[in-house]
């Protein structure tokens, strides 16, 4: 039997609390993969599997997150958008980090 890709999203749950799901997805950003997407991708969205360490690079979260469901069905994405705090904002103020 099959499983359609709406079927696997219901199926998902994560498995660690907020703080957790943070804690690792800044840590492995900030260890690992920071140094290897910045350059050439500001604004860009990087989805980490926090338990893996894979990523996926992307111009919107639904394609970064969905390249990395392909290639770990069971991902924990933590996202990221490169060169800035957050991966939206609300409000008419920037939060563009100073690089």
């Amino acid at each position: 039997m099959t499983i359609s890709p709406e079927e696997r999203l219901r199926q998902r749950q994560p498995r660690y609390s907020k703080e957790e799901f943070a804690q690792r997805g800044d840590a492995l950003y900030d260890s690992q993969i920071r140094s290897q997407v910045e350059e050439g991708n500001h604004g860009k969205i990087v989805a980490i599997d926090i338990e893996t360490g894979a990523f996926e690079v992307a111009d919107d979260i639904l394609p970064a997150t969905n390249c990395l469901f392909e290639r770990f069905p069971d991902a924990q994405p933590w996202i990221v958008r490169i060169g800035y705090r957050a991966v939206d904002r609300f409000g008419s103020r920037s939060l563009k980090k100073t690089v």
